[in-house]
């Protein structure tokens, strides 16, 4: 702002904080320009440039068309070094630390490190596949987990990810309707000193080919079945073949990642994710989190969820050092590898923040390097929140709220304005907004009000395409016109407060927040219907805590007639087994 303030907005700019909001609806008003200005910030390299930054002539493209012609390779434009950044060969890329390590130093893998085993497993994947085929991942996110990730993408092929939570069957179906040739995955998930198997669940849930990654040193704790892989056969493949590797160039809009939203319907929404969505992502970061070079970011999370992708790409866009913690965020260690890894930049969900307090994991421990911290996936808890920011000097957390098919969050804090705890300063640079009444009609924007969200639909790295779905009947149909555009549906209802903070209150659709995850009621009642013969129907409903804080679940239960009377713990304990086994053992059947 200071730089480009006074020639933008002219006699108006004073300082970057009293003419953040007049910035911001500059940024909402002329994209080509405010994404012009971001592209400087970040080490993206195009082979060919666009022709344009947006296109919107084409009304039918309800969302644009952005950087036509535009062609590159979004991982290679992870692996380079870059000046502007002062990102040599040397930085350190990622470091990380091994569950049950926690009295030795922090490992580190430098960026020609990172290059150099990235490449490697891209070779061995040309041995395997055809460029365009999609090759899934579901394990936790290791460093492996995101080599892989960047080299299925620097070698052409399409990224399928997939939580390593999700059941036999839920594994299946993703794999199913992504398509997907083949996955990575793990022997066993190390967690809070225990073993829990993967491989297993994955052999359950797909004949597709599989890669098993040992969880521990160099061996598996597994037998491969006929047709699958080990880790140590698979990068075999590359040997003999040139340490070199050509990225395979793609225009802007080609697909990248597959990943998945929870549908209303109860199939998983396949969610298209092109070289655009790293952009986008990365840049809200340099935006609303002031991630820089040489920052040491952390963020536990998976690949199978939006937030996975955002840590890699905003990570080494930026220039800034990715940390991954190999084993439960839940415990003294994972706190311990903060300090160690002299993390700067903390993201978390609610619920991790309740467990870090409740036992105390952070006593004696220097948290001091912490610069800003953050939080998405639920509702946070005020009182929580007060305790994180405490035991960094009281930093800021940006609260962030956003989806899949957006790339990014469309609303979130801003360092550049006062925060508030549980609360979101306002909409993301260069997104725009209204909050519509129950007859479709904008309030004004400086009113006190509740409703539903419509999203400006020029919205730079959000989806133009889902691909098990009608994009359109998802997203655009029954919203009304505004400013001679067709609104965006994104489905939260959410509150402006006076003062004109914001407060995001549950969701239109019968989406629900379980632990950061959202899933549908539609998903939690097929599981609860079969738990006991005695059933007629169930109804999953998520109850918002009085004191603010993440969704409980809860089972309404329709007994068939003549049934006998049953035992409400009884059934809880039933529902609670069929959804550990069918959906997640991650959600908890609260009432």
């Amino acid at each position: 702002m200071e730089e480009n303030g006074p020639k933008l907005l002219g006699a108006s700019y004073k300082d970057p904080i009293s003419s953040f909001g007049l910035f911001h609806e500059f940024s909402v008003q002329n994209q080509e320009v405010y994404w012009k200005l971001v592209l400087k910030e970040l080490s993206i390299k195009f082979v060919r440039e666009p022709k344009t930054i947006l296109d919107a002539s084409d009304k039918s493209m309800k969302g644009g068309s952005w950087f036509p012609g535009a062609v590159l390779n979004i991982a290679e434009c992870c692996l380079l070094p870059w000046p502007s950044q002062n990102r040599t060969d040397d930085s350190m890329a990622i470091v990380w630390r091994d569950e049950g390590f926690g009295d030795y130093p922090v490992n580190r893998m430098s960026l020609k490190e990172l290059r150099t085993q990235v490449m490697t497993v891209a070779n061995a994947l040309d041995t395997m596949f055809r460029k365009g085929d999609r090759i899934a991942i579901d394990m936790p996110m290791t460093c492996n987990a995101v080599i892989v990730y960047l080299a299925i993408i620097l070698g052409g092929f399409v990224v399928v990810g997939i939580a390593d939570s999700f059941a036999p069957q839920e594994i299946g179906n993703r794999m199913r309707v992504a398509k997907a040739k083949a996955i990575f995955t793990q022997d066993f998930i190390i967690r809070g000193g225990k073993k829990f198997p993967l491989y297993s669940r994955v052999m359950e849930g797909t004949s597709a080919k599989t890669i098993v990654i040992p969880a521990t040193g160099d061996s598996l704790g597994v037998t491969p079945r006929n047709g699958d892989m080990s880790w140590k056969d698979f990068l075999s493949r590359a040997a003999g073949r040139s340490s070199m590797y050509s990225p395979v160039y793609q225009s802007a809009d080609a697909l990248i990642n597959i990943l998945f939203s929870s549908g209303t319907t109860g199939e998983p929404k396949v969610i298209p994710w092109t070289q655009l969505c790293p952009i986008r992502c990365a840049a809200d970061t340099w935006a609303h989190l002031d991630l820089r070079p040489k920052d040491v970011d952390l963020w536990p999370t998976n690949l199978g969820w939006v937030m996975g992708p955002i840590q890699i790409f905003s990570c080494f866009l930026n220039g800034a050092t990715l940390a991954l913690y190999h084993g439960s965020p839940l415990g003294r260690g994972f706190c311990k590898f903060v300090q160690d890894a002299r993390v700067s930049v903390l993201g978390s969900v609610p619920s991790l923040v309740k467990s870090w307090k409740a036992g105390n994991l952070t006593k004696g421990l220097d948290w001091t390097k912490i610069r800003v911290l953050a939080t998405t996936g639920e509702a946070s808890d005020i009182d929580d929140n007060l305790w994180l920011s405490s035991r960094t000097c009281y930093k800021p957390i940006v609260e962030c709220c956003g989806g899949t098919e957006l790339a990014s969050s469309y609303i979130q804090g801003r360092l550049l304005q006062p925060q508030a705890f549980g609360a979101f300063s306002g909409p993301s640079m260069s997104t725009g907004f209204v909050i519509l009444d129950e007859q479709g009609n904008p309030y004004p924007d400086d009113l006190p009000c509740s409703g539903e969200v419509g999203l400006f639909p020029l919205y730079f790295g959000a989806t133009n395409r889902l691909l098990n779905a009608d994009h359109d009947k998802v997203y655009f149909d029954g919203m009304p016109i505004y400013r001679g555009r067709q609104l965006r549906r994104h489905g939260d209802i959410i509150q402006r407060t006076v003062g004109g903070y914001y407060i995001v209150q549950g969701r239109a659709d019968d989406t629900m927040n379980l632990g950061g995850i959202k899933t549908s009621s539609v998903e939690i009642e097929r599981v609860c219907n079969g738990a006991d013969e005695g059933l007629l129907e169930t109804a999953a409903v998520s109850i918002k805590p009085s004191g603010g804080g993440p969704e409980q679940l809860a089972i309404l239960a329709v007994l068939k007639d003549g049934s006998t009377t049953c035992d409400a713990n009884l059934l809880k304990s039933k529902f609670q087994r069929a959804i550990q086994k069918n959906l997640n053992p991650l959600f908890k059947v609260s009432y």
